[in-house]
């Protein structure tokens, strides 16, 4: 069976599933059709409801206390499925809630399974339906098209499941496009222009020391360093806000005379593309502390241990602000290598990057 993994659905769903037992358990208690008529229920036919009600409990509270292990998507909806089959068997008649529980197996995979997925639900569905009734009843012309319209809600659910997702995936990709031309329009119009201009600037300089000019060419390139820095400025709160970081340019003022000493202390191998990251997170982890932590010293140690690249980048700084997130650069690379990153909460600063070797 293809289930993916657990989403943001599956409380809700753990959630659905006790409401779904509870009712259950109500409406079979309040049928007159039903084997044990009205305001009673057979010891078999409670046994399973229990017996349903404290799996839908106990998969809530796995959740709930994350403790889910990778098999439980695929553990649940086999659950639902011989649940629904046994519910088929013990109450089919004129009535019968095991429709339900089918169709809810079917769209607890829908909501975070593929097409082909919620396909086989439904066929296994069927299947077991099928069977359920061959036991109990013998293959009637009437229970078996209860099991050809549990064969259509099934396909219905996967062809919107499906539509669903290519929806989503199309307006994701047209967000996409008009943020790529709305980031376009913006670097041309503004920061390509400002490096044109930096360019002519440059030449003017240029042609102010061949005239024999140096102090004009210095006042120019004094007025130059603060448009750049005003540019640099700009750039680094737009990347910012791309990022989805908060701006703190209020409360972090950059120390640009700041040359703490540096320690830098490292023995690994391995793919260019890897000794690039982990130079770029050096280089990041180097300047941070330059700028912001108004560190003496900084030393950086990077050594191979079982297959992984541990960095250390510590100094003897302000350290970290309480309750506040790691460096976003440091901690994007590290999220795109599927790393680990953590750092000391008090004190000087310091934060411990594991990359595996790929």
């Amino acid at each position: 069976m293809e289930v993916q993994a657990f989403s943001d659905f599956d409380l809700d769903i753990a959630r659905i599933r006790i409401v779904l037992s509870l009712l259950a358990m109500l409406s079979l208690y309040m049928d007159p059709f039903t084997a044990g008529g009205l305001f009673h229920l057979e010891p078999w036919m409670l046994a399973t409801l229990l017996c349903h009600l404290t799996y839908s409990v106990g998969t809530y509270f796995l959740l709930e206390y994350q403790v889910a292990k990778r098999w439980l998507p695929a553990a649940t909806t086999v659950l639902d499925l011989l649940f629904a089959m046994g519910i088929a068997y013990l109450t089919q008649g004129r009535t019968s809630p095991s429709y339900i529980f089918f169709v809810f197996a079917i769209i607890a995979v829908g909501v975070r399974g593929t097409q082909r997925a919620i396909i086989r639900i439904t066929l296994c569905g069927v299947a077991l339906y099928l069977l359920a009734i061959f036991v109990a009843h013998g293959l009637t012309g009437a229970y078996a098209m209860r099991a050809v319209y549990l064969a259509i809600a099934g396909y219905l659910v996967g062809f919107f499941a499906q539509q669903r997702a290519n929806h989503e995936d199309r307006g994701r990709e047209l967000e996409a496009q008009a943020e790529r031309h709305s980031i376009a329009r913006l670097l041309h119009d503004s920061y390509v222009q400002s490096l044109a201009g930096v360019n002519l600037r440059l030449e003017t300089c240029r042609e102010l020391l061949r005239r024999g000019r140096p102090d004009d060419a210095t006042r120019e390139l004094n007025e130059l360093q603060l448009g750049v820095k005003r540019q640099f400025d700009e750039v680094r709160e737009y990347v910012r806000s791309l990022a989805g970081v908060d701006s703190n340019s209020t409360s972090e003022v950059a120390d640009i005379t700041a040359d703490p000493k540096i320690q830098i202390n490292g023995v690994f191998n391995g793919s260019s593309r890897l000794g690039e990251r982990i130079l770029q997170i050096m280089l990041e982890g180097l300047r941070n502390a330059r700028k912001h932590a108004r560190a003496s010293s900084v030393r950086i140690d990077a050594s191979e241990i079982a297959g992984r690249v541990l960095i250390t980048i510590a100094d003897d700084g302000v350290g970290f602000p309480p309750a506040s997130d790691p460096p976003w650069t440091i901690a994007s690379h590290v999220a795109e290598t599927g790393g680990r990153l953590r750092f000391s909460e008090s004190g000087p600063a310091c934060l411990q990057v594991e990359i595996p070797k790929l």
